[in-house]
């Protein structure tokens, strides 16, 4: 069952994969999130990067470490690579710009596989104890910083902050 995990989710995801030369299928949906998570690190004021809506959640900032975290490891995971990350748990860092920093170069370190095509990311590898294939790793990738994005919707309109998906956008 865990091997089939990766590929129903690339299934709901990426409903049909284009022509080698065509560039990730995944690309939008992580433009519009890695914009929308940035932005909300960005735009939380320092003294609320500990708030917590309840005792048993992770703070504002806990989410950003976190963020920053299983980005670096899942793709690296794609990459075939170790987790350029080590030992460091940016979950436990408090300050707020080394936070947006972590999350903003695990996000550089990212995107190019997002710009590359999918048929590059065929080969199996293994995520937190499961195998599935790097387009999968991807695809979770994007849907958990999605996850995360709604939490941090919900902390910041209870700060009365409007999060960036709901800002106006000019056009």
């Amino acid at each position: 069952m865990k091997t089939r995990f990766g590929a129903v989710l690339v299934l709901l995801v990426v409903p049909s994969v284009a022509s080698a030369q065509a560039v990730s299928t995944l690309n939008p949906l992580y433009q519009m999130v890695k914009t929308y998570i940035t932005q909300s690190a960005e735009q939380m004021p320092v003294e609320n990067y500990s708030f917590k809506p309840v005792r048993t959640v992770r703070s504002f900032g806990e989410i950003v470490g976190h963020l920053a975290n299983e980005n670096l490891d899942m793709c690296a995971a794609a990459k075939g690579e170790k987790s350029p990350r080590g030992a460091q748990d940016f979950e436990k860092t408090t300050d707020k710009a080394a936070l947006v920093k972590a999350l903003k170069d695990a996000l550089a370190y990212c995107d190019p596989l997002y710009t590359m095509p999918d048929s590059a990311f065929a080969g199996e590898t293994e995520l937190f104890g499961m195998k599935m294939t790097k387009l999968g790793v991807l695809a979770l990738n994007v849907t958990h910083n999605n996850e995360h994005y709604g939490n941090f919707v919900t902390y910041m309109r209870i700060k009365g902050l409007v999060p960036p998906s709901s800002q106006k956008q000019g056009m």
